[in-house]
């Protein structure tokens, strides 16, 4: 049996992220969730930094990033293009799964 204890953290959509919270439950500086904003990668509510929130769903993309970069080595232009098309993947594959329930 392994016994092996998995931490993490649950959200609903709903929930809204600061950039200090986002960087810690990626485990990085805040310095590299900005770069992620920068590159566009990521979208925060909010116009200053300080004011910054982030929704669930940008917590899974900056994980992605995180997980491309460290373990692929792959840089974040790179990266940014890699969670565009698993994104745009994701939304053919619910088109398709919509197209599917009609037969």
């Amino acid at each position: 049996m392994n016994d092996e204890i998995l931490n993490g953290l649950l959200l609903d959509e709903e929930c809204m992220l600061t950039l200090g919270e986002l960087s810690h439950a990626c485990a990085m500086h805040a310095e590299w969730v900005m770069e992620l904003v920068e590159e566009g990668i990521l979208e925060p509510s909010g116009v200053e930094v300080s004011h910054w929130r982030f929704a669930a769903p940008e917590l899974h993309r900056a994980r992605t990033v995180m997980h491309l970069q460290r373990d692929l080595g792959i840089n974040i232009s790179g990266a940014a293009l890699v969670v565009d098309l698993l994104d745009e993947i994701r939304v053919l594959r619910q088109q398709l799964d919509r197209l599917g329930e009609g037969y």
